[in-house]
């Protein structure tokens, strides 16, 4: 069960909008609640008098404000306007502080596309895949205009998108990432997952003709096959039997 949060109940009737995407905001819990979701969108147009005015006049927290002010007058970061903000509210616990904190920490002199990318990251890591995709699908949307970053940033893209369409079971979507990955940095690691996700969705033959296209390919299918009968040794799965039912069974006879 969850912890309660006590809600403050001053409600703005003149709203402060983050211009950055034209959101209007009417309370203090609605402003910190874009601050944690935006971390990796935050820049120095949050730090700003209005926004101190508006929390001084609108919601009636003038000690809260004339610490803000504090921190743009001393060119404070912007994470520790952020983290004062948080901190004044008193709706987060600190474990969950010490997480935004190092969140911030973390993003501090990245470029906005490095931010999106941990964004996308941190999406995969916590099983959010289809938000990921999209985070990373909005990057290479600026692959031929954005060039903030080199090539390779965008090879380490193609293959977080490889790495979350097989998570979805997307195999051949996948094997084109981890490929044209591989094309743009190179690294002989991408080319067992390539070949996984080829193996998963291409017929025998069509596996067999694409093992004979790269020298490497036969001793990374050897070992990878050897590792899949492991598993299936340490599993108890008789060969040719599907993985996923066998979790399938083993799931029912749990909660039968």
């Amino acid at each position: 069960m969850g912890s309660l949060i006590l809600c403050h109940d001053k409600h703005a009737t003149h709203p402060y909008e983050i211009t950055r995407i034209h959101c209007k905001i009417y309370t203090l819990e609605e402003l910190c609640y874009y601050l944690c979701n935006n971390l990796y969108l935050i820049d120095y147009t949050i730090m700003n008098e209005q926004l101190c005015a508006w929390l001084e006049e609108d919601i009636g927290l003038p000690k809260l404000a004339v610490v803000l002010r504090d921190v743009i007058r001393t060119r404070g970061t912007v994470e520790k306007f952020v983290l004062t903000i948080l901190q004044g509210s008193n709706i987060y616990q600190e474990s969950e502080m010490i997480r935004i904190q190092n969140v911030l920490e973390k993003l501090k002199g990245q470029k906005d596309i490095e931010r999106q990318k941990f964004k996308g990251d941190n999406l995969l890591d916590s099983g959010e895949t289809e938000e990921a995709i999209i985070v990373y699908q909005a990057i290479l949307n600026d692959e031929d205009t954005d060039d903030s970053v080199d090539r390779k940033f965008y090879g380490k893209i193609y293959a977080c998108l490889g790495a979350a369409y097989g998570r979805l079971f997307l195999y051949q979507e996948s094997a084109k990432m981890y490929d044209r990955a591989f094309q743009i940095v190179g690294d002989k690691t991408l080319l067992r997952p390539y070949l996984y996700s080829s193996y998963k969705y291409m017929s025998m033959p069509e596996y067999a003709i694409l093992l004979t296209k790269n020298p490497d390919f036969v001793n990374i299918n050897t070992v990878m096959h050897k590792e899949i009968e492991e598993l299936r040794k340490n599993m108890q799965i008789e060969p040719g039997e599907n993985l996923l039912e066998k979790w399938k069974r083993q799931y029912r006879r749990s909660h039968v």
